[in-house]
């Protein structure tokens, strides 16, 4: 009997000694490709893949473990390219201040596909310059003033209605607030007429950029290249029917596609195509999941959301109940801001960026090949206790001291060339959601749904709260 079972045994110890002997050759086949006298420490993980799978699955964590393994900076292969990671806050700012001295923007190959290769986070030099001009043009203050903040008033008057006795889940709600009122900034009116079609399709894009760029069926790669795919038919369609109109629009996509002798920028369909899908896609991350965390930051520190009403309240004091809120209320309310500042610090609502080495270069006292990315890792520096004291704690008064948002170190919203052309734009849509919301409603959450918090700041299950009449 024993003889028998270890007859029936063997065939499938062999197997497993074969693939365990298989699994470690290319495992050493992998680092020695990637072995090159100068490089920093580190591990390269599988063919391929890399060590991809453990990044996106533990994010923090890998990065701690890899960190104590062999410091501050160290190379890995994630997404699809050989990395270097830096969690060094000087060598950060440095790389961050220095694009043109061999570093350009590194983004994976999913996100140029999927976000195109014209967005501005892609391109660099002359090309960046006018792409950030462009962007300007339609985000500065005065358009934000002028344009853009009566929008964003009349769109959150009107998503905010009727949660009073609701339990409604925050997240669906925010991911819809952030979507529907970019999209309302960027094509005005005929907004409403398919933004039902646009948003699954949107969605799917967004899931697609932050994955191996595998062209498989399932896989989200393949759904977020042909979400693009249909997106860039939707706005082709509108774009051609704009101009058999030559009706004036006054939003985001009728400024991008102005021909007049006095505009400066003009740019080519596949341009402002990729413009226009890179201003939902980083409007929609930040503000989403920032105003749905500051909600869940304010029920827990009923001191902070007590400061927040009264400075709200005291706007709605000297305004009738149907004046909208303006350039000067958005100006006044500074706790406001110093609670989104605090929510994307604690949540870290953005982990890092990306650059590429353009040639051959030394770096840290360490050689970077030519073509490998660097992953500057920002997330670490909101959770320094000798940069931010009790760095766990929600604390938005630590953002009224002053100069606190010019720090070096603080990167919330990038930093050099690279600081983000939406950022006021962002603050204002999510101050304006906040004002709505405090003095109409008080909420309690339900369920005590899980928060992950890499790659993507998100609840598996949704964030439930009961709304109620203030």
């Amino acid at each position: 009997m024993a003889a028998h079972l270890v007859l029936l045994l063997f065939p499938a110890t062999v197997l497993l000694l074969v693939l365990v002997c298989l699994s470690a050759a290319l495992l050493q086949w992998n680092e020695f490709r990637y072995r090159k006298k100068g490089l920093p420490p580190g591990t390269m993980g599988w063919p391929v893949v890399g060590e991809t799978t453990e990044f996106l699955k533990h994010g923090p964590s890998f990065m701690k473990t890899q960190s104590a393994r062999y410091g501050s900076f160290f190379k890995s292969h994630i997404l699809g390219c050989p990395t270097i990671v830096s969690m060094d806050p000087e060598v950060n700012q440095y790389i961050l201040m220095k694009e043109s001295k061999g570093l350009v923007p590194g983004y994976p190959q999913s996100m140029l596909d999927i976000l195109g290769k014209s967005n501005i986070a892609a391109v660099h030099g002359s090309s960046h310059k006018y792409m950030r001009g462009a962007l300007n043009s339609l985000l500065n203050h005065a358009v934000i003033k002028d344009r853009l903040l009566p929008t964003i008033d009349s769109f959150m008057r009107s998503h905010l209605s009727g949660w009073e006795g609701a339990v409604v889940d925050l997240q669906e709600k925010t991911k819809e607030m952030a979507f529907l009122s970019s999209l309302k900034q960027i094509c005005g009116t005929e907004s409403a007429g398919f933004a039902r079609e646009f948003m699954p399709e949107f969605f799917n894009l967004v899931l697609g950029t932050l994955s191996l760029p595998i062209d498989l069926p399932g896989t989200n790669y393949r759904r977020g290249f042909q979400a693009r795919k249909n997106i860039v038919s939707m706005l082709r369609k509108m774009m051609e029917e704009r101009r058999r109109s030559e009706k004036d629009h006054g939003d985001m996509l009728g400024s991008l596609m102005r021909r007049d002798e006095g505009y400066k920028y003009k740019l080519s369909d596949e341009e402002i195509i990729d413009q226009i899908i890179t201003v939902l896609y980083s409007g929609y991350e930040t503000v989403s999941t920032t105003s749905m965390m500051a909600v869940k930051y304010l029920h827990d520190n009923p001191v902070a959301l007590h400061e927040l009403r009264r400075e709200h309240m005291e706007i709605r004091a000297r305004k009738k109940a149907e004046d909208p809120v303006d350039w000067n209320d958005l100006k006044s309310m500074s706790f406001t801001r110093a609670v989104i500042f605090e929510t994307s610090r604690l949540a870290t609502v953005v982990n890092g960026v990306l650059r590429k080495a353009t040639k051959d270069m030394e770096l840290n006292g360490f050689a970077i090949p030519k073509g490998w990315r660097i992953y500057v890792y920002t997330r670490e520096i909101n959770y320094n206790p000798c940069l931010y004291p009790e760095p766990l704690a929600f604390n938005p008064w630590r953002w009224l001291e002053k100069g606190a948002e010019s720090k070096s170190h603080n990167l919330i919203f990038g930093g050099g060339t690279r600081l983000c052309p939406g950022k006021e734009l962002g603050i204002a849509e999510i101050s304006t959601f906040l004002h709505y919301f405090v003095t109409r409603y008080r909420w309690e959450e339900i369920g005590g749904e899980k928060i992950v918090r890499f790659p993507r700041v998100e609840a598996p299950n949704g964030l439930h709260i009961r709304v109620s009449s203030l």
